[in-house]
């Protein structure tokens, strides 16, 4: 009887010798069977005495936390990036990014005949282990196991600081609204470690009257701390959030002003655009990129001239996420910009000016593109070709029926559907 779902990074990555044990423990179950207390046993077991980085990645897989993290796997900041992928009649499928993860567990709420499993994870929630305790209190906490809340009180007020975090995720992971006040409480802990986990508990609950202790927060002496209120206060997804999420862009960590960024990116107001339009000059180039990603979140016209300015970014990925942003946003005003980027030195760059100028799909991008039909670069070519469909001005038929006779097959397909756009 096994508990983890499978998972192939997971499998990839447990292949040495002294994993074995653990990756035989990943592989698929059966949801329909109940699961076996001993087995919970002997696995917790396995995973104390693992590699921190192995028992992270087995939690990840038992607590279906599937998706990008930020940090530590029981330290949730996730950020999604833009992944343009505009050619549907090539096999890339359809344009997007990656969302964030969403929560859930192999242990359903009201999953009776698992009461015994469950049961089992009780004592590891003070295991010596921080990873195992982790593990433990995320799926009592997702399970919303019967006597949980007061079991994560409980350690929540334990003189052991390791397991006052532990309490904490418990707490944030169960989103019972009692726990509220006590997670506030926390964020005055003498131990950072806490206080940022309770922070972390806070924004689960993602409700606007936490608003006031987390902003309180960006205050803290640990930047750990601060950057966690920041990703709360994004979680929450409210306007009154935006006024202290902007005062964070100007704290003197990176991960603190990533954070915040991030957190105006969710709430998607367009007060956001202005405080945001500044990080485009932050001196850390993640920070920047953040910020142009922001910017095609929220997704407001106002941000198009901010964001011409990142065409001569010293940052090929600063430049490639800017013009994604214009294409996100897609508005007229961003045709000159985003054709700037088809003179870039780099063809990652090219292709993205082309994808955006397709999802402006304005008339006057048609003299930009047709002379990118002729780029060395051949995803530039196909990119151009698609783009011009997206427009379907018949000004870009010469140019296309020119393309018809490329060397590449892909951009000759691409050019046949342009053109067929253009006649339909």
């Amino acid at each position: 009887m096994t508990l983890l779902r499978s998972s192939a990074a997971l499998c990839a990555l447990l292949t040495s010798s002294p994993t074995l044990a653990v990756a035989q423990r990943a592989q698929p179950a059966q949801p329909a069977q109940p699961r076996d207390s001993a087995e919970v046993v002997r696995l917790l077991t396995s995973l104390r005495n693992a590699d921190s980085a192995v028992c992270e990645l087995a939690g990840r897989a038992l607590t279906d936390m599937g998706g990008l993290r930020h940090g530590a796997w029981d330290v949730p900041m996730p950020m999604p990036m833009p992944m343009p992928t505009p050619m549907p009649f090539a096999g890339r499928g359809d344009a997007g990014h990656m969302d964030r993860p969403t929560h859930g567990s192999w242990w359903a709420e009201g999953s009776g005949n698992d009461s015994a499993a469950l049961g089992a994870f009780r004592p590891a929630l003070r295991d010596p282990s921080r990873c195992v305790r982790g593990i433990a209190a995320r799926v009592l906490g997702r399970a919303g196991a019967a006597g949980a809340y007061d079991a994560f009180s409980a350690l929540l007020r334990d003189a052991d600081p390791g397991l006052r975090e532990t309490g904490a995720l418990g707490l944030g992971e169960l989103e019972d609204r009692r726990a509220v006040g006590a997670l506030e409480s926390a964020i005055k802990d003498r131990d950072p470690r806490v206080r940022a986990m309770a922070v972390w508990g806070l924004g689960e609950f993602q409700d606007a009257g936490v608003i006031e202790p987390l902003s309180r927060a960006l205050g803290d002496d640990d930047a750990t701390v601060r950057a966690r209120a920041a990703w709360a206060l994004g979680q929450i997804e409210k306007p009154a959030a935006i006024a202290p999420l902007g005062r964070a862009l100007g704290d003197p960590s990176p991960e603190v002003r990533f954070a915040a960024i991030w957190g105006l990116a969710q709430i998607e107001d367009a007060r956001g655009v202005e405080p945001l339009a500044r990080m485009l000059r932050d001196s850390d180039a993640r920070v920047r990129l953040a910020a142009a990603w922001a910017l095609g979140e929220i997704n407001d016209a106002g941000a198009v001239p901010r964001l011409a300015a990142l065409a001569r970014d010293p940052s090929v990925e600063v430049r490639r996420t800017a013009l994604w942003a214009l294409g996100e946003i897609a508005s007229a005003t961003g045709v000159e910009p985003a054709a700037a980027g088809l003179a870039d030195r780099d063809p990652d760059v090219r292709v993205m000016a082309a994808w955006a100028l397709g999802e402006i799909a304005a008339a006057s991008a048609v003299p930009h593109l047709t002379p990118a039909l002729k780029d060395p670069d051949v995803e530039v070519r196909v990119t151009a070709a698609w783009a011009l469909g997206q427009v379907a001005s018949s000004a870009a038929t010469p140019a296309l029926e020119a393309a018809l006779n490329d060397a590449s097959s892909s951009v000759r397909r691409a050019a046949r559907w342009a053109l067929g756009q253009i006649k339909n």
